[in-house]
């Protein structure tokens, strides 16, 4: 028990004085030895951590924007992508369909595929946040979010049709490796990351540079002129977020060139947390202490061998498409999407074009005198005096989209024409994709049309930026005529498209 007047001090806030340093030749507490190099279990719980995250941003963008997508009354229903797999396949749910396109949706009730894909993202959302807040994984829970993923993927058509997709599903599958089956633990006992799946995850970094080099070397000649700099980076891509998640997803195998030594100092040093936990665990190994050999130990070394020896298999497509001259990119050879061979800008567009929806409520489309109003999208290049938008890593898919189909022509994307159907009739779902809606509060535009445009920034300092304008466009032409609601009724017919109701 304190004295009176030791409580005193310390009620009247009078600290004790400070001990005096130990005195010449006396030893002070011995210090805590450094991290060894070769280990990896904090590399894995950085790399599930990491995975977790990207998993969290693409299940928050499925749940945002997928009703609106591949929804019951989305741009490209994935109900009748399903069906007409179905048809195609003779009308049945065999292992022909189910090969073509594997996901957990064949078996769940058709007649509500909002509810449907808001469940696959919700859950996936919830198992990832998990992994994400705790760094706790084990196989089964990386197996269903890879599993929830590639349902999703697999469904989702164009919208889903990218080189980020697959190889986050790459970098999920091997998460699941990385793991213990059954332990939830940061440092599950008798389970150290196997160099097997850190080789995995170097592997996979490994062809996704050489896969972007080669393209490129083989691609455009500006790359070989020293030139694409001049028109590919006009702003930085990771910050922007103009490749969804794509850089930020490239980072996470790398991560497993890093042992515990090189990443011990994102964790604390704190006694009995998990990186002094791994410096007793190594401390052991330096005494010569081996983990005992379990029956489950036994097993685990089997499936890692299997894991290499099918990682080796599926790996020699990829090899040979590297050696090809006529190389592909961004390329699944497996349905699962297990390995794939990657590559981004193997060409490089000069220009940049955009497409500009523009409605009317005049009864004449052609009539010079009509007021024609712009939608503003969310993220794409529209209102002149709107800077470009910083999202990184969120993506929208329908800007993104819209990018590509302005190097096309709209019979080449067909779900344009479904999107003016939309707008004209006020449709909320599709609204809801829509940044900025000239006629809310208003009845609705009769016509819609597509107005093609040549986007370029406008220089600092110059006459456009002193006016506040980011942008400088200029008119190419029009991208598809007026339409009105009337006269897409047979477009939506021919397609079983769920004709819009005007609100």
């Amino acid at each position: 028990m304190a004295a009176p007047g030791q409580a005193l001090r310390k009620r009247r806030g009078v600290e004790e004085a400070p001990r005096p340093p130990p005195e010449e030749g006396e030893q002070g507490p011995p210090a805590r030895p450094p991290l060894r190099p070769g280990t990896f279990w904090l590399s894995r719980i950085v790399l599930l951590r990491c995975t977790a995250l990207l998993y969290f941003v693409a299940f928050l963008v499925a749940y945002h924007q997928n009703k609106q997508l591949i929804g019951e009354k989305g741009l490209l229903p994935c109900k009748l992508y399903l069906q007409n797999v179905k048809r195609y396949f003779k009308g049945k749910i065999n292992l022909d369909s189910l090969t073509y396109a594997p996901t957990l949706i064949w078996f769940l009730d058709w007649s509500d595929m909002d509810s449907n894909l808001d469940c696959l993202a919700g859950l996936g959302l919830g198992v990832s946040a998990y992994v994400l807040v705790t760094g706790c994984a084990n196989m089964i829970l990386m197996a269903i979010l890879w599993i929830l993923y590639l349902s999703l993927v697999n469904v989702g058509q164009i919208w889903y049709s990218f080189g980020w997709e697959s190889q986050l599903l790459e970098t999920g599958f091997l998460g699941i490796f990385l793991c213990p089956l059954w332990t939830l633990s940061r440092l599950p006992d008798y389970s150290p990351p196997s160099q097997i799946v850190i080789w995995g995850f170097r592997w996979l970094i490994f062809r996704i540079m050489l896969g972007a080099g080669l393209i490129k070397i083989r691609g455009d000649p500006c790359w070989r002129e020293l030139t694409c700099m001049d028109y590919h980076y006009e702003v930085v891509l990771i910050i922007s977020g103009n490749l969804s998640f794509l850089n930020w997803l490239t980072i996470v195998p790398s991560i497993a060139c890093f042992d515990d030594a090189c990443l011990g100092f994102l964790f604390s040093s704190k006694e009995g947390c998990v990186k002094d936990q791994v410096l007793k665990i190594q401390a052991k190994e330096a005494a010569g202490q081996r983990l005992p050999l379990r029956y489950g130990c036994c097993v685990r070394k089997v499936v890692n061998v299997t894991f290499g020896l099918l990682i080796t298999y599926l790996s020699i497509p990829v090899v040979l498409n590297l050696l090809n001259s006529r190389q592909v990119m961004n390329t699944s050879f497996n349905p699962l999407r297990i390995v794939n061979t990657y590559g981004a800008f193997g060409s490089i567009t000069r220009e940049r074009t955009e497409i500009i929806f523009q409605g009317t409520s005049s009864l004449d489309p052609n009539d010079p005198m009509a007021v024609w109003e712009e939608y503003e999208f969310k993220c794409k290049p529209g209102d002149l005096k709107r800077r470009p938008c910083l999202i990184s890593p969120y993506h929208y898919r329908l800007d993104w989209l819209m990018w590509f189909a302005a190097f096309q022509t709209y019979e080449q994307n067909e779900w344009i024409i479904h999107l003016a159907g939309k707008l004209l009739a006020s449709e909320e779902a599709a609204l809801s994709l829509i940044a900025f809606n000239p006629f809310e509060g208003k009845a609705p535009p009769r016509w819609i049309r597509g107005e093609h445009f040549k986007y370029k920034f406008s220089q600092p300092g110059g006459k456009h930026a002193s006016e506040g304008k980011w942008w400088i466009r200029k008119r190419i032409g029009p991208y598809f005529p007026p339409v009105n609601l009337q006269g897409l009724k047979k477009f939506y017919e021919a397609r079983d498209w769920p004709y819009p109701k005007q609100n």
